[in-house]
């Protein structure tokens, strides 16, 4: 049997990656139940594969007992892209399939809240824009409501 590629989520946290892996599903059953991988085989390895702009990382083996476990990655670059895959192997079934790559980019201190000052500073400046023209136009200087004497012209 060939343990299938186990479901990963990734989400970014400041600069380190938090994933979830749920195990692949089994097809065995006992009286009616469909078995996990946890019910078969007790526990089960699982290895990390990271891939950045400095290359493929092979993290150490892990063990584990859960179906479905996080697992938090740290000391990554902050603001770089960063893909994984994952593979499940049993002590008594090394073929596996690794689940597909999964990319994120890892979040860093500056980052947060960029997006919000951002706009509210082009929000003021906006406002500030709007209100020198009215002034401007108030005063005269654009779209006068007059046209000058020839004289003064």
């Amino acid at each position: 049997a060939i343990l299938g590629p186990p479901e990963v989520n990734i989400t970014s946290c400041l600069n380190c990656l938090n994933v979830t892996i749920k195990l692949p599903a089994s097809h065995f059953r006992h009286k009616g139940k469909l078995l996990s991988l946890i019910d078969i085989y007790e526990e089960l390895d699982y290895d990390i594969t990271l891939k950045s702009q400095d290359g493929e990382h092979k993290r150490a083996r892990q063990r584990t007992t859960e179906e479905v476990f996080s697992v938090v990655i740290e000391e990554l670059y902050p603001s770089r892209n960063y893909c994984l895959s994952v593979g499940v192997t049993a002590s008594l079934n090394k073929n596996s399939v690794p689940s597909p790559w999964k990319c994120v980019t890892a979040d860093s201190e500056a980052q947060q809240g960029y997006h919000e000052a951002a706009v509210a500073g082009a929000v003021c400046v906006s406002l500030i824009i709007a209100a020198v023209l009215k002034c401007v136009h108030a005063a005269g200087f654009i779209f006068p409501k007059f046209s000058l004497p020839q004289t003064l012209v």
